[in-house]
């Protein structure tokens, strides 16, 4: 294989393996090289670009210059005659944005300048090109020395590697920020103090403490479903949080695993979660002919059993909402079987009646059930026994961070659909 074809072959193959464009590692190439000649062989008034033609493995360089009216050329001439040098070096100092600022303030036009490591003159152009005119682009063609290949390289190959760097985190980035707030199956990579890596295919996701769940053990190698809360920018690549106990992690499963819903034909209302231990999702047939909570259980509760597996084995109560507030908040009780319903809609409290043996399952262990309830509902709920006793339920918001191991008994266990 010749030297020309390898190189060419090497070009193909990383822009397929980094997912990256042809064009960009070419580019990448030649700013490359024009770094490396600029800092061995450039003088100070020339504008280093370099053509690479990966199929014959040839680069050529050049100076380029934009022609400019030969009055900016008098002008700069004219100035470095009669300005005083401290002068000059005060103007240096100052920053260009903020003289362009006062220029922009006053109303003024921001006055050109000739540069002479971008810009020649008319008259001196047209010795170069006989029909060049302002505006146009003049390359000159400079001498490549024969030490320039070996120093090149060396100069060269970091650049490269930066460039291509930079290429695919940009990809990277591009490609996941389009999928965040979405579910996607990563694998298990490693483990950093809390933190979990997993690997999403094209970039590698931070599982932070906060956002596992407390029962699940991450293995590397293993396989889950990760929701995608946030792609940053940063200098060294794209930042992506994954999360396992976000609330919509929940949602997104449902949606892939129910037909229904994915059709349109199942709404969720709803969802409240205590990663890891329970769940509560609202459901509402937006076709009469639909029966939301058996599409969702499935036949013999295949399909919920399969998230429920996803989901690491979390319990989850699937009820129906209601837009009736005394009905709504009877189902989110579920499976506590609730006798009467006493609300004050101004506000938003309930008092549920329940049977003296349907009092712990509606409160469930450590307050799960009511406080499940009252999250998905968005009620303050208490719960009262039939001899007229109210229970006191523990606040919400002290128990918001609070997962309790979920041990009511089987009938506590059962999805409300049972």
């Amino acid at each position: 294989m010749s030297e020309e074809t390898s190189i060419l072959g090497a070009i193909q193959q990383i822009a397929e393996e980094k997912g990256i464009s042809a064009e960009a590692i070419i580019s990448a190439i030649e700013a490359a090289l024009a770094a490396a000649y600029r800092k061995d062989f450039g003088e100070k008034n020339q504008n280093i670009r370099v053509t690479f033609n990966p199929a014959t493995g040839v680069a050529d360089v050049f100076d380029v210059k934009i022609v400019v009216e030969d009055e900016l050329v008098a002008a700069a001439r004219a100035r470095e005659e009669e300005e005083p040098q401290v002068a000059e070096y005060a103007k240096l100092r100052q920053p260009l944005s903020t003289v362009a600022a006062a220029g922009e303030e006053a109303g003024e036009e921001i006055e050109r300048r000739f540069n002479p490591k971008t810009d020649v003159g008319l008259t001196e152009a047209k010795a170069i090109k006989s029909d060049a005119k302002v505006g146009d682009e003049i390359r000159t063609r400079l001498e490549v020395p024969s030490a320039y290949g070996r120093m090149a390289a060396q100069t060269a190959k970091q650049v490269i590697i930066q460039k291509l760097r930079e290429a695919e985190h940009t990809n990277v980035y591009e490609l996941l920020k389009g999928r965040e707030h979405q579910i996607v199956t990563a694998v298990v990579q490693r483990r950093d103090n809390r933190a979990v890596y997993v690997d999403l295919g094209r970039g590698i996701g931070i599982l932070p403490s906060e956002e596992q769940i407390a029962k699940e053990r991450y293995t590397p190698g293993d396989r889950l479903k990760v929701y995608i809360v946030s792609v940053n920018a940063t200098p060294k690549g794209p930042e992506i949080i994954v999360s396992r106990s976000h609330p919509e992690v929940v949602r997104q499963i449902f949606t892939m695993e129910i037909p229904e819903i994915a059709n349109g034909l199942i709404a969720i209302r709803g969802i409240s979660r205590e990663a890891g231990s329970r769940s509560k999702i609202a459901v509402e047939a937006l076709d009469p002919n639909v029966d939301p909570i058996g599409s969702c259980v499935g036949q013999r509760g295949t399909r919920v059993q399969t998230i429920i597996s996803e989901l690491g084995g979390e319990k989850i109560d699937i009820i129906e909402y209601s837009p009736d507030p005394v009905r709504y908040i009877t189902n989110a009780l579920s499976p506590a079987k609730v006798l009467m319903i006493e609300t004050d809609e101004a506000a938003r409290v309930a008092v549920a009646t329940v049977a003296e043996d349907q009092l712990s399952l509606a409160i469930g262990k450590g307050g799960q059930n009511v406080r499940l309830a009252a999250k998905l509902t968005g009620w303050k709920i208490d719960i009262r026994s039939e001899s007229g006793d109210l229970q006191p339920i523990i606040d919400d918001e002290s128990l918001a961070d609070a997962v309790e191991d979920d041990g009511e008994g089987d009938e506590a266990e059962k999805i409300s659909s049972e």
